[in-house]
């Protein structure tokens, strides 16, 4: 079973995307702060992270650059999946090391699962 850490701090979104998820057969580890998805992606390294920008404490970004300096996750699969539709920011992002720039407003819960899917294979 792949594991995915979302780290989202809208208590709505985190129900409604571990549910999807859990639904087609993934784990998920859940953090609602940038702090705690480190913590906990240190700890036990998931397949993918679905990655939330505007965080409290560690915003996506800082996570981000994190990520891609620790050897150990430098090769871990993140979906950014924000509100932020800017094109800068889908650019940042991808240029930070997102595979995927998911704008929140342009795909529902079940083509986001869809899209983790296709990442996963």
């Amino acid at each position: 079973m792949k594991t995915i850490l979302l780290i989202e701090d809208d208590p709505f979104l985190v129900e409604i995307y571990s549910t999807k998820l859990k639904e087609v057969g993934f784990s998920v580890i859940i953090a609602v702060d940038g702090e705690e998805g480190l913590k906990k992606m240190k700890k036990k390294t998931p397949e993918l992270l679905l990655l939330d920008i505007v965080l409290p404490n560690l915003n996506g970004w800082e996570i981000l650059r994190d990520i891609k300096k620790d050897d150990k996750l430098s090769n871990l699969k993140v979906v950014i999946l924000s509100n932020l539709g800017e094109k800068e920011e889908i650019e940042k992002g991808l240029k930070l090391g997102a595979v995927r720039y998911l704008v929140k407003a342009h795909y529902t819960p079940s083509e986001v699962v869809e899209e983790i899917k296709k990442i996963l294979k």
